[in-house]
């Protein structure tokens, strides 16, 4: 699946690999991912894309955000739109789809192999559009959660699919390791 003269660069949808990672019981140690990873071939780039809610004063994520920014990964962020729903519901939305896209497809001309983590299936026309390039594209979601977590469309599309479950003893850390709140 991998070769080792293979250029790589993984584009992590932040927001869709931790609700997948949620789904199947485990959290990622994401110092153990970048470092699977660079076992596999030249690790190009690490980007990792969430929205932020700007006018919290504490951010659950920010810890996770500026931990990721200093240790290898591009954090792209934007704020999160707030809005009320026709039921009066708060709603925050935060899509980051089409900058992810845009800096895959900026990249073509120096990767030989893209590692998608989402299971969204907006990302299948990206990913067709990239094998037209001559790029291989590997998508990281799961099937085995209820329901599955991956899109029907882009795991057919994907050169391959990996299932987050089958990468779980190498980049997963029990949430009970997970470090106290301050």
């Amino acid at each position: 699946m991998f070769d080792s003269r293979e250029r790589i660069a993984l584009f992590i949808d932040g927001a869709n690999l931790y609700a997948t990672s949620r789904a199947l019981g485990f959290d990622l140690d994401y110092r153990k991912l970048l470092t699977y990873f660079q076992k596999r071939g030249y690790l190009l780039r690490a980007y990792y894309y969430t929205a932020l809610i700007e006018d919290q004063e504490y951010s659950s994520i920010r810890p996770l955000i500026d931990w990721l920014d200093y240790n290898g990964y591009r954090v792209v962020t934007k704020p999160a739109k707030e809005f009320t729903d026709s039921a009066g519901r708060r709603k925050i939305k935060g899509n980051m789809d089409i900058e992810l896209a845009i800096d895959a497809l900026a990249l073509t001309e120096v990767l030989d192999h893209y590692v998608i983590f989402s299971g969204d299936g907006d990302f299948r026309t990206l990913v067709e559009a990239l094998q037209r390039k001559g790029r291989k594209v590997s998508v990281v979601s799961t099937m085995a959660s209820q329901p599955p977590m991956i899109s029907d469309d882009l795991r057919r599309q994907a050169d391959h699919f990996i299932d987050l479950t089958s990468l779980k003893a190498e980049i997963g850390r029990d949430p009970n390791e997970r470090p106290p709140r301050r």
